[in-house]
C-alpha cells in the first residue's frame, strides 16, 4: 500500500484535533486551556523546519545537477513551508493574545520568525519576477539556500542568546522541562508526525500538479 502514510497522516491529525480539544490537559496559571495550542502551534513549526530543509536540499541538488523536477520540488516545498510558517505565526499570535494580553510584542523569537517568513516571501517574489525559466530556477536555488541559512539562526539560535517571553528561549524554559506531562506527550508527539506528513502530502500534490501541467504545456508546443 503506497499511500499508507497518507492514511497515517489523516488518523494522526484526527487524533490530534479530538484529543487536543477534548483530552486532559494540566491546569496552569495564565495558560489555562490555551496550553492545548501546543498541539498545533509547535508541531507546525517542526513540520515547517523539516519541509524547508528538504527544499534547501533540493535546491542544492539542482545546482549540482539541474533538472526541472528538482526545481519544482524545491519551489513547492518552500511554498508549503511558508504556508506552515504563516499558520504557526497565526496560532502563536492567538496564543499570545490570551497569555500575554497582546497579539504581538517586540520579542526576539517573534521578530525573528517574522523576518524569516519575509525572507522566504521574497523568494516567491523573486521567482515570479524572472521570466526566463532556467535563470529563475538557478537564481531561486541560490536564494533559497541563503534563505534557509538565514532563517535557522533567526528561529533557533539568536533568540536563545537574549531574554525572551517565549518558552525555550533566553533562559525561559520550554514546556517539556516543567509541564509537558505524559498525557500531553501522547498527543504532542503524534501531532508532530501528523502535521509534518500533512506538509509532505500538500507538497506532493502541488509537485504532481505542476509536473502534469508542464507536460501538457510541452505537448501543446510539440
Amino acid at each position: 500500500m503506497k499511500n499508507w502514510w497518507k492514511v497515517l497522516a489523516a488518523v494522526l491529525l484526527l487524533y490530534t484535533v479530538v484529543m487536543g480539544l477534548l483530552g486532559p490537559a494540566p491546569r496552569l496559571p495564565i495558560l489555562n486551556e490555551t496550553i492545548r495550542n501546543l498541539y498545533f502551534h509547535v508541531p507546525m513549526w517542526f513540520g515547517m523546519t523539516i519541509i524547508l530543509t528538504a527544499s534547501a536540499v533540493n535546491s542544492a541538488r539542482y545546482l549540482y545537477k539541474p533538472s526541472y523536477r528538482l526545481d519544482v520540488l524545491a519551489y513547492e516545498s518552500a511554498q508549503t513551508g511558508i504556508l506552515m510558517a504563516v499558520l504557526g505565526l497565526a496560532t502563536g499570535s492567538l496564543w499570545a493574545r490570551f497569555t500575554w494580553g497582546t497579539w504581538w510584542t517586540s520579542d526576539p523569537r517573534l521578530n525573528g520568525a517574522a523576518i524569516a517568513v519575509l525572507i522566504y516571501g521574497a523568494y516567491l517574489v523573486l521567482r515570479s519576477s524572472i521570466t526566463d525559466e532556467q535563470q529563475s530556477a538557478r537564481i531561486g536555488a541560490v536564494y533559497n539556500i541563503f534563505a534557509y541559512c538565514a532563517a535557522i539562526p533567526l528561529l533557533f539560535i539568536l533568540p536563545r542568546l537574549t531574554d525572551s517571553l517565549h518558552p525555550g528561549a533566553g533562559g525561559n524554559p520550554g514546556f517539556s522541562k516543567y509541564d509537558l506531562d505524559n498525557n500531553m506527550r501522547l498527543v504532542f508527539y503524534p501531532a508532530i508526525i501528523g502535521w509534518t506528513l500533512l506538509g509532505v502530502w500538500i507538497t506532493q500534490v502541488a509537485v504532481r500538479f505542476t509536473l502534469v501541467k508542464h507536460k501538457l504545456y510541452e505537448k501543446q508546443l510539440a
